[in-house]
């Protein structure tokens, strides 16, 4: 069971500064938006130490994962009542099914399944992995995700809108002693000539400084255009410093962990498309002896949040609560969920 729940619980990012944003991706112009990209694991024990033997420079992960340290802080927005449960019919398959009950979105049933393979490549890794999920009018997202070899991995993530291909994304991506290099193909359509080309790379320059960049070609009819950025990421001892520039605009972060039960993290995001600026403080309270863990945040739109969750053990059963305020809109909203599994 461990691989099927650490490959079936994703924990997908914001959408960046500049663009209609998606998980992944720093900046999509509109009308276009694609699944995110997963990281691709260190290799093995044997050979990751024989990594280290040979350079002082460790891997810097992945683009999308820069900011991800601090955006896991912010608590994210609930509304309504959700409900949640999940089964593991084996060590490879597992199901669950999900009940939204919503006044300002679409209430619904889902269906979800994840199946893990036998091919292991660490303590909690195993491939291939098949993720897929259907509501009850038919839409489908699905993600077929395959470690070729210790350093590649390879991954293919459709969605539809009950039956129509909404997007479809094929990536690559490579992991070396000190870098990491992606290609990300994603809506690509030969006759209408439209497409999206994502590139990204990542250099380890000093243990704790890590510099990259990524390139976004985009193809439409009537449209054509690239976008590049330049991501420098420095890492201390309890704090993470990101900082994003590009075309689409600024996004910078900055993570710090006080102790074991308390971290903090800021967030500055700028749009020149947008014309607009915002900063945002977010909180996490662990505290492990009541199972507690609270997250809050407030930011320069005057909008306040926090969501609470309880873990009932030795009962595999968790309940959260949420509260979001927008002083500015006079909008309040707030939601209850309750997982079980």
């Amino acid at each position: 069971m461990g691989s099927v729940l650490a490959a079936a619980s994703p924990s997908p990012a914001p959408a960046a500064a500049g663009g209609q944003g998606v998980p992944g991706l720093v900046s999509v112009p509109p009308g276009f938006t694609m699944p995110s990209v997963s990281s691709v694991p260190p290799g093995s024990e044997s050979d990751q130490q024989k990594a280290d033997a040979d350079s002082p420079l460790q891997n810097p992960g992945t683009y999308e994962e820069c900011h991800r340290k601090c955006k896991e802080v912010f608590p994210m927005q609930m509304e309504g009542v959700r409900l949640v449960v999940n089964k593991g019919l084996s060590n490879h398959f597992q199901v669950s099914h999900t009940i939204t009950l919503s006044t300002l979105g679409d209430s619904g049933y889902r269906f979800g399944s994840t199946y893990v393979g036998s091919k292991q490549t660490g303590p909690a890794e195993s491939f291939p992995v098949m993720v897929g999920d259907m509501d009850n009018t038919g839409s489908l997202n699905a993600q077929v995700i395959h470690q070729l070899t210790n350093a590649i991995r390879s991954k293919i993530a459709i969605q539809t809108q009950q039956h129509k291909f909404v997007n479809w994304q094929c990536d690559f991506e490579y992991r070396g002693q000190d870098f990491t290099s992606a290609v990300t193909l994603g809506n690509p359509d030969v006759l209408v000539g439209s497409g999206i080309v994502v590139a990204h790379y990542l250099q380890s320059v000093t243990p704790a400084l890590v510099l990259g960049g990524e390139l976004v070609y985009h193809r439409r009819p009537g449209e054509e255009g690239t976008v590049t950025s330049f991501l420098g990421r420095y890492t201390g001892d309890n704090f993470v410093a990101t900082l994003t520039l590009g075309g689409a605009g600024a996004h910078a972060t900055y993570y710090h962990k006080a102790n074991d039960q308390l971290q903090v993290g800021v967030e500055f995001e700028a749009s020149t498309r947008m014309q607009d600026t915002t900063t945002s403080f977010g909180y996490q309270l662990d505290v492990p002896k009541a199972n507690l863990l609270f997250k809050g945040t407030v930011d320069s739109n005057w909008v306040v949040g926090a969501t609470l969750e309880k873990k009932l053990v030795p009962l595999p059963l968790t309940l959260a609560l949420g509260a979001f305020l927008n002083h500015r809109k006079n909008k309040f909203q707030c939601g209850f969920g309750v997982t079980i599994g």
